[in-house]
């Protein structure tokens, strides 16, 4: 049971970026869709979970190392060989060159979504460390670049300690936001009139919710799949696999869920605010203000460590190299920060949530043979 604590505590610390913490994303993915919105969690929330089981099944079962392979299992869709007749062995002969021909293209789609994959985990990255240099320009008056460097320096300190570290520090930060958001989203909800609810939610005929709310569990994956392959070595079998993803969409559904009621307390025009239920906890609960801004920055923190991990495990040949992409990789991201924190969501986050609809479906056909 520890070994499976350890991973949903991970795959939390992964899911529970900024944007999540500051309820930017759950206004954009699910609240702006009313009551509906709901229903949206629950089916990402769903969907999370069957992505997590499946990857972990195919990760565990294949033992996969890196993205790479991941990716040339689902892809190529490898099968056990079998005995074959003498005719059947000829028959396969004549059609070695066809297949050789296809498996070049298929290696060369491996090749491109790699890199599309490590490119948005290190994007994500970077946003992870503007993110946190931003929060405390904004609340406290630091520079924007001296709060990026204290995070980048920390990253690079556990990230030099591999993904124990990495396991280590969501071990510890993750249990405390959970609780925090916990404590906040029930003390939220003893003021929400639930028989008034309605005045905040309004209902309507717009199915588009249910594609938002798949494309969120979809950008999602694509950088929670490299991080899931760096956990190997702590699932042991599919009950382990069954137990971390009902726990991990469990909780993540009533994270959302209470994130979500906490926006319905917003009174002004919430699409001109960046950080939603920022305004409401420091409007409504002034206490707990700075309880949710730890949220807010060990959201970013263990975001941060578990994507930097991925992509340096998925990125580095040896332990050597390893060492010296950690280090150009956080000191990069201190130089990048500057671009801005939502300037660099607003791009990429669509477009990856589109991308990774392709490797749910190959995910789900591997495992559907």
């Amino acid at each position: 049971m520890k070994d499976i604590i350890k991973v949903v505590f991970v795959i939390i610390g992964t899911f529970i970026g900024a944007g999540f913490a500051s309820g930017q994303e759950i206004y954009l993915f699910f609240f702006s869709y009313g009551i509906n919105g709901l229903l949206g969690i629950l089916i990402s929330s769903i969907l999370m979970g069957v992505v997590i089981s499946k990857t972990l099944q195919i990760i565990k079962q294949n033992n996969v190392q890196n993205y790479k392979e991941f990716l040339d299992i689902i892809i190529h869709k490898k099968k056990k060989e079998k005995k074959l007749p003498q005719t059947q062995k000829f028959i396969n002969a004549q059609n070695s060159k066809r297949n050789s021909e296809e498996n070049s293209e298929s290696s060369i789609v491996i090749k491109l979504i790699n890199l599309v994959v490590n490119t948005f985990t290190l994007v994500t990255f970077f946003i992870m460390i503007a993110g946190f240099g931003t929060y405390f320009a904004q609340e406290f008056g630091i520079n924007q670049l001296a709060g990026s460097f204290v995070l980048a320096t920390i990253t690079y300190i556990i990230l030099n300690t591999s993904v124990r570290g990495v396991v280590k520090a969501n071990g510890i930060i993750v249990p405390i936001l959970i609780i925090l958001v916990g404590i906040i989203g029930i003390l939220n909800l003893k003021n929400i009139p639930l028989l008034q609810i309605k005045n905040y939610m309004i209902p309507n005929n717009d199915i588009s919710f249910v594609l938002q709310a798949i494309l969120y569990a979809s950008y999602n994956s694509i950088l929670l799949i490299p991080v899931l392959i760096t956990l190997n070595k702590y699932i042991k079998n599919s009950k382990q696999i069954n137990k971390i993803s009902i726990l991990s969409s469990g909780i993540i559904a009533i994270m959302s869920t209470l994130i979500f009621l906490l926006l319905t307390k917003v009174d002004v025009d919430i699409e001109k605010l960046e950080m939603p239920a920022v305004y409401v906890v420091s409007n409504m609960f002034y206490i707990l203000k700075y309880f949710y801004g730890f949220v807010i920055l060990g959201s970013i923190f263990t975001t941060a460590i578990s994507l930097g991990i991925s992509f340096v495990q998925n990125a580095s040949k040896n332990e050597k190299s390893y060492s010296h992409i950690v280090l150009i990789m956080c000191i990069t991201s201190v130089l990048v920060s500057k671009i801005g924190f939502s300037n660099l969501v607003n791009l990429l986050y669509p477009v990856f949530g589109y991308l990774g609809l392709l490797q749910i479906y190959k995910i789900m056909a591997k495992n559907a043979q």
